[in-house]
């Protein structure tokens, strides 16, 4: 099994989300993060003054998935955030060892 973190911008999120549902990936924890990469933020004016607002919102999403399901998992979120434009997001793939349902102890490896 493997645990797939993929960090897109927010606009995105909702594209992304319904691309899984189709795909029959319905599992997902999200979370509201900030960050930063190559684009090193934004410039903005407010009341005359620049302002340069350097870590951004983004959404992450973290989804466990059979080995045999990753290719499909990340084609599926590569072309449902892709814009085409600095900042799009990354995708970083771990091993999970094992994981337990809580309600019924069942496992899985």
């Amino acid at each position: 099994m493997k645990l797939i973190k993929a960090i897109i911008k927010p606009e995105r999120f909702e594209f992304v989300k319904k691309a899984l549902e189709d795909k029959g990936f319905n599992g997902m924890t999200i979370s509201d993060v900030r960050g930063r990469g190559e684009q090193k933020g934004v410039t903005l004016e407010y009341r005359g003054g620049q302002y340069v607002v350097d870590s951004l919102p983004k959404i992450q999403l973290e989804i466990v998935v059979r080995d045999t399901d990753v290719d499909t998992l990340i084609t599926t979120i590569m072309d449902s955030a892709r814009t085409g434009k600095i900042g799009d997001g990354k995708i970083f793939i771990l091993p999970v060892e094992k994981s337990i349902r809580i309600r019924t102890g069942e496992t899985e490896s």
